[in-house]
């Protein structure tokens, strides 16, 4: 589902976030990235999805090399292939729950009825069924995640990037939370990237990888 060949990354100054990074996910595989703060989870997140671009080297996404396409296809690509975590949820606050899970269908034209019981339906499956009138600020830390999981799963994308997404949440939250997210990305057979500074978070990955400049290392 993703295979990334080659990666090389410089920031502003010079520094080398990484150089010559390969990275492989199957369909369905569940890899946590690790890494002191600044050695580039995010960054590669970012490249992985098309947002920042590498120095040289590839990312492919189902097949599809993120460089031969344009603006247009990179955000089509995203919009159709990817479903996005964050630590910060990105709950839009003046829409209701429903329609904030429903967001990504409406984005790709399906039809709003459908995509409202397909959204109600996702929330149901995190916990949250009948919540879908609700508004962000009637949440919990939480239940934000929830919500935010449910969009991120119902469009049914292959991918899944997640950055930080217990980092907000107390350890009791956070591990109820983190049990929902594994349980549902399983469910739906999707592979997911999860970058985290978590060993528990970690801990559910089918392998974990410490990032560093030379590139991922494996860790037992």
């Amino acid at each position: 589902m993703l295979d990334v060949t080659g990666l090389v990354k410089t920031v502003p100054g010079g520094r080398t976030l990484f150089e010559g990074l390969d990275l492989s996910l199957a369909r369905g595989e569940f890899v946590a990235v690790t890494g002191e703060s600044g050695a580039g989870k995010s960054t590669l997140l970012n490249l992985v999805a098309g947002l920042d671009s590498p120095d040289a080297g590839s990312v492919r996404i189902d097949g599809i090399d993120i460089a031969g396409l344009d603006d247009d296809g990179r955000t089509r690509l995203r919009r159709d292939r990817i479903g996005f975590v964050f630590q910060a949820f990105h709950v839009l606050p003046h829409l209701d729950l429903a329609h904030n899970v429903a967001l990504p269908l409406a984005l790709q034209g399906h039809d709003a009825h459908a995509s409202l019981v397909a959204a109600e339906a996702m929330l149901a499956s995190v916990g949250l069924g009948g919540r879908g009138d609700a508004y962000p600020r009637e949440l919990s830390g939480g239940e934000l995640q929830r919500v935010a999981v449910a969009r991120a799963l119902v469009h049914r994308p292959g991918l899944i990037l997640a950055d930080e997404p217990t980092g907000n949440l107390d350890p009791d939250t956070a591990a109820r939370t983190l049990a929902l997210f594994v349980g549902q990305v399983r469910d739906a057979g999707a592979a997911v990237l999860l970058v985290t500074h978590s060993a528990v978070a970690a801990s559910a990955a089918d392998r974990t990888l410490v990032l560093s400049p030379t590139g991922l290392v494996e860790r037992g």
